[in-house]
Order: C-alpha cells, then structure tokens, then sequence
C-alpha cells in the first residue's frame, strides 16, 4: 500500500473508516495475492472518500480513467443513484475481466459500463456533463486527461486526480513519469480556471473544480 503515514496509523485510519462488504474485501485480497501491481488498489480509505465525494456532491455520472481491478469504480457505483452510470476505461484486458466478474457480484453493478481500449479514444467520443471524473492511469498521459476532463465535466463537476505526489518523486523529478506527474501539478496549480486542493492521502489526490466566475 502507498502511504506517507505510518502504517500503524494507516491501520488505525482503516479501523476507524466505514467497514466494506466483503465482496470488495474479497477482490482485494485477491487483487493482492495475484498481482505484482496490487498497490495500485485504492484502498479503503481512499476509495470510501471517492464514495463520500460522490455522495456529497450527488453525482449521477462519472468517469473513471483507469479502472485496474474495479474497486473504485465499485465504491463510486455504490452511492450512485439507481439510475447513475460510471464508465470507466483500461487497456488491460486481464484486470477487466476480474473488475467484471466483481461488478456481477454487486447489486450496483449495473451501473458500471466499461470501456477496453486507449482512455483518449474513449473520451474523445464521450459527451459533456461528467459530475466526476477520477484520473488514475497511465501518468504519461495524465496533462491530456486532465484536459479532456476539462471539456467533459459538467458545471458543477469535480476532477480527482490520484498519484500525484508520486511516492515523493515529484519534489526531485528524474523519469518521464515523475516529470510527467510534476508537470502536471505546476500547470494546475497556475490554471486560473480552476480552483484547487492537494491532498496527502496515500500516495496523493488532488481535487479540482471549476473556479467561480
């Protein structure tokens, strides 16, 4: 799991977070046991935040750029209205196909609607009026998401963008990929568009709105 706390208060902070059910404990633990890439799981603690953001700002559909196992997607789709609907996009057949057998083992599955195939593509396709849009894919990528997410998102929407303290890389980027993510949170950051927060939740998640004319 990443984290900047310590784990026995990343333990604590679990403890003290609302319980999952166990359909979802099940997929992460064998997300966990089969993948080499299990880190890249939410978790609970940000995935029951993603829930409570979809709660509190009653959003009926969202995007999900990167859907790896399914377990955010399953945490968004549960505070979904009955008639709310997630897309989220992957490459990766493999992980679908275990974030698929999982959405039929929810009664909120119906809502999910995946997408296989590059998420640029997907979006360039999609209409506008996205409440939330949860970037969490290819970091390479991510300037050209954030800025397709711009165009997608309804008024009112909300962007929430994970990674983006990239394991403390970005205060000394040297890859493509930390330079990437580093990029990114600069031009955010002096974006007069928007209006902006960082928050160092397991390994970063930023939140952006639209600014206030």
């Amino acid at each position: 799991m990443l984290t900047f706390v310590p784990e026995e208060i990343e333990d604590y902070s679990i403890q003290h977070t609302s319980k999952l059910p166990d359909y979802l404990n099940d997929l992460m633990e064998l997300t966990r046991a089969t993948r080499d890439d299990s880190m890249m799981l939410s978790g609970p603690i940000e995935g029951t935040l993603l829930q409570l953001l979809v709660i509190c700002t009653r959003a009926k559909r969202i995007l999900e750029i990167g859907t790896f196992t399914g377990f955010s997607a399953q945490m968004m789709a549960a505070a979904l209205p009955e008639n709310g609907q997630i897309i989220t996009c992957d490459i990766d057949q493999e992980t679908s196909e275990i974030a698929n057998e999982y959405f039929l083992k929810s009664e909120h599955g119906k809502k999910v609607e995946q997408k296989l195939g590059p998420a640029l593509e997907t979006m360039s396709g999609l209409e506008v009026g996205f409440d939330i849009i949860f970037i969490d894919a290819d970091k390479e990528n991510y300037s050209a998401y954030y800025e397709r997410s711009l165009e997608l998102l309804s008024d009112r929407g909300l962007i929430v963008i994970d990674n983006v303290l990239w394991g403390g890389r970005v205060l000394n980027p040297q890859d493509e990929t930390d330079k990437a993510i580093a990029s990114l949170n600069d031009h955010i950051s002096t974006d007069s568009r928007v209006k902006h927060v960082m928050l160092p939740i397991r390994d970063g998640v930023m939140l952006v709105t639209r600014a206030l004319n």
